[in-house]
């Protein structure tokens, strides 16, 4: 029955964050797919990403910075999505991340970043034309899991901030073959620091940091059989708000942080050992603002269990 099931079954992938200069924080695919658990059916695994950058935009100003040398981070990502009802599921997300750079003195950070729990809901599925036409909202909410220092940038693990974000996802497939487009609005509270002023484009007096709202894009195409899914995404991530890294100087929180990602992902299933599912895949960041131009690569393994009633 579970092979029968495989095209609604979750995938993990990574999705630009765009929240801080380490590049993109591991992050659930399964947040941004058109694809279903069905009902009593939970998907859990880990999912594991390396991203690395050298060269970093300062504003519009692409550069590098011997006291940093090759900015990377790594993380251990724990994914669960379990189908409340074949159009409802929740999902849940929780990263250790660990940061160090190469060069200088700017010591690597580890921890327990965010927490981040979503609800799917497909509100259309039908038939159009030749192929499915399907239509999913979800709603989405993290907070900080630790006292990681968010102040501490390039090399802090987040921002510490708390989210709260609304997705809409449509998505067409003809036969073995989908196009899929994803908008999303990002709502992130203040965030605060451990110090009594900072400067932004003028000085403030104050620990609590304003954060603007985040905007993200996503469009994709790709295969989906049974067995294997192969997709292609572009991302596209602006922050509404903030302003650019000065020169010379560390980023900050409330920095102006926007990029364009390109990448990919292949998720096979397999028929031998029923239930286990790997994804693996890679993304790049083609332009940017007060961000690294990292490459990130990750892979996941997936479980699926079967909690449905059994019949003798």
């Amino acid at each position: 029955m579970i092979k029968s099931l495989r095209s609604y079954l979750c995938r993990a992938g990574l999705m630009a964050c765009g929240f801080f200069l380490i590049a993109e924080t591991a992050n659930a695919q399964t947040d941004a797919d058109a694809l279903m658990i069905p009902k009593n059916y939970f998907c859990t695994g880990v999912m594991y990403s390396h991203s690395s950058w050298k060269d970093y935009w300062e504003g519009t100003f692409k550069r590098n910075n011997g006291n940093i040398g090759t900015l990377s981070s790594n993380s251990f990502t724990y994914i669960g999505n379990y189908g409340i009802t074949n159009k409802l599921d929740v999902i849940a997300m929780a990263p250790y991340v660990k940061t160090n750079a190469s060069a200088g003195t700017l010591k690597g950070q580890s921890g327990l970043q965010d927490l981040t729990v979503a609800l799917k809901y497909m509100a259309l599925n039908t038939e159009l034309g030749k192929g499915i036409f399907s239509a999913h909202a979800i709603a989405e909410g993290s907070i900080p899991l630790s006292n990681y220092e968010n102040d501490f940038l390039p090399v802090s693990i987040g921002l510490h901030s708390k989210t709260v974000s609304l997705r809409g996802l449509l998505n067409y497939q003809m036969g073995r073959f989908f196009v899929a487009g994803a908008g999303q609005y990002v709502w992130r509270a203040n965030t605060s620091i451990d110090r009594d002023a900072y400067y932004t484009d003028h000085l403030i007096y104050s620990h609590d940091v304003e954060m603007p709202n985040v905007s993200n894009f996503l469009g994709s195409v790709g295969y989906r059989s049974l067995k294997l899914n192969v997709e292609a995404i572009v991302t596209k991530t602006t922050t509404l708000g903030g302003f650019d890294i000065r020169k010379n100087d560390m980023p900050f929180a409330s920095n102006k942080m926007n990029m364009t990602t390109i990448g990919g992902l292949a998720k096979y299933s397999f028929d031998k050992l029923t239930g286990f599912e790997v994804v693996a895949g890679g993304n790049y960041v083609v332009s940017g603002r007060n961000v690294g131009q990292a490459t990130s690569l990750f892979a996941t393994v997936l479980y699926v269990f079967d909690f449905n009633k059994k019949t003798k």
